[in-house]
């Protein structure tokens, strides 16, 4: 057998280890939100759309401070990679007090902005209480929901995506069991459901603190906050939080073009990035491996090994986007009826997903890299790149309406993105500039 044989198959080793239970815990966050939905939906429609508009309100305010798992995962893997553990938990207690720090501000604007954001979501004047009640009352499970990121990125960077996995399957059957108790044999209707995620997440923030606590303890790491270590989280999360808000502005004007071309389209919209978003966890399990790998060979001053690494795992994005693309299309007689009876949705769905589908190789190609250039530590490019991509992406969807390409023309436009996207990453790459070795990133 071959050294690059050997090698490629220690790559996949790893990879696999890493990246198969990332996806488990991925999947099982969005979990929290369909449990909900089941059981409120049992209670009538208007308290099913006000729990909608807070989930979605939700969603946005935590998903921009999912930096604070990305940040962490890459400081903590260089660490490690130096051999450094004792500094390694340091870094992550020090994203977690970050984490904590944060949602403070974020209760407070919830519980103050509740009915203000319930209106600007567009609630019914009979939806709105729900979702009122529901936004004040997870509003105190945000810094557990925080914290629980911080702490992921931690265990990440240790090269730990197992114990994520068993708190993230724990905590949805937990959040399950209490909102049928407190929802049905409580009475407390929507406010039972808020009360029984607060309870779960809080149960899941517990959990990792133990994880981390005992580590720390192990390591002799000081569990006091460190201001200049909280600052150094700061500056490194901060461009990867513009980054995320590039990102989710270019999904808001998709939504937002796709709403003015009728109900016939955002319905199929809606569907095929329900189909998107499925995908990315896949591909980003791929990624998440990439921020924990890459992180530990720099920060082993292994620039060898990084390059390696990256070359294999974009052998891995590349072909599970091939497979991932052609279960999509092959598919479709299967699930497209599950979302929908209507045949007019159905026919612009399946005109849709094949444009999908023919985007995926790309995308796994984008989820790779933009793992390992976290992992590196490169956020402000990666900050500049997004930007960049939403300055070609916003004209050329908003344009879609007066060219009468329709929701076709809307999807062009996506994969226009993800090509965007692809050349910058794989520019960055090529260039080398990433590769940026040592402990800490200079």
């Amino acid at each position: 057998m071959t050294a690059p044989t050997l090698d490629r198959r220690r790559y996949d080793r790893e990879i696999l280890a890493l990246a198969v239970p990332a996806f488990g815990a991925l999947v099982a966050e969005p979990l929290f939100l369909l449990a909900d939905s089941a059981i409120v939906g049992h209670l009538g429609t208007p308290q099913l759309a006000g729990v909608g508009v807070a989930s979605a309100a939700l969603t946005t305010a935590t998903g921009v401070f999912v930096f604070l798992a990305y940040a962490t995962t890459a400081a903590v893997a260089r660490r490690i990679g130096a051999g450094d553990r004792r500094a390694a938990v340091q870094q992550g207690i020090d994203g977690i007090w970050l984490a904590l720090a944060l949602s403070l501000g974020v209760v407070a604007l919830t519980l103050l902005l509740a009915p203000w954001v319930a209106d600007l979501l567009g609630a019914s004047a009979t939806a709105a209480p729900y979702a009122v009640t529901y936004l004040r009352i997870s509003a105190l499970g945000i810094p557990a929901m925080l914290m629980v990121m911080a702490a992921t990125g931690v265990l990440r960077g240790l090269q730990d995506t197992r114990t994520p996995l068993v708190v993230a399957v724990a905590g949805f059957a937990a959040n399950l069991a209490m909102n049928a108790a407190l929802v049905y044999g409580a009475g407390l209707g929507v406010a039972g459901s808020a009360w029984g995620t607060v309870l779960a997440q809080t149960g899941m923030a517990a959990a990792y603190l133990v994880v981390v606590v005992r580590g720390a303890r192990r390591e002799r790491a000081s569990l006091r906050p460190d201001a200049a270590g909280i600052r150094a989280c700061a500056r490194a999360g901060g461009p990867l939080m513009v980054r995320t808000l590039s990102l989710r502005a270019i999904l808001m004007i998709a939504t937002a073009v796709a709403a003015g071309l009728g109900d016939d389209a955002i319905a199929a919209h809606q569907i095929a990035m329900t189909v998107f978003l499925f995908i990315a966890f896949a591909l980003d399990a791929i990624a998440i491996a990439g921020q924990a790998i890459i992180g530990r060979h720099l920060g082993a001053d292994d620039v060898t090994g990084a390059r390696a690494a990256t070359r294999r795992m974009i052998e891995w994005g590349v072909g599970s986007g091939v497979l991932l693309g052609l279960l999509v299309v092959v598919a479709r007689p299967l699930y497209v009826p599950l979302f929908t009876p209507d045949p007019v949705v159905q026919g612009q769905l399946n005109t849709v997903l094949l444009l999908l589908a023919l985007s995926q190789p790309v995308a796994g190609l984008v989820f790779v890299l933009d793992g390992v250039l976290m992992g590196a530590g490169d956020g402000p490019y990666l900050a500049w790149a997004m930007l960049a991509t939403l300055a070609v992406f916003a004209p050329a969807a908003l344009a879609v309406p007066a060219s009468g390409t329709g929701l076709a023309g809307l999807w062009w436009a996506m994969n226009l993105f993800m090509l965007v996207r692809a050349a910058f990453l794989a520019q960055r790459a090529r260039s080398g500039k990433w590769l940026v070795t040592g402990a800490v990133r200079a």
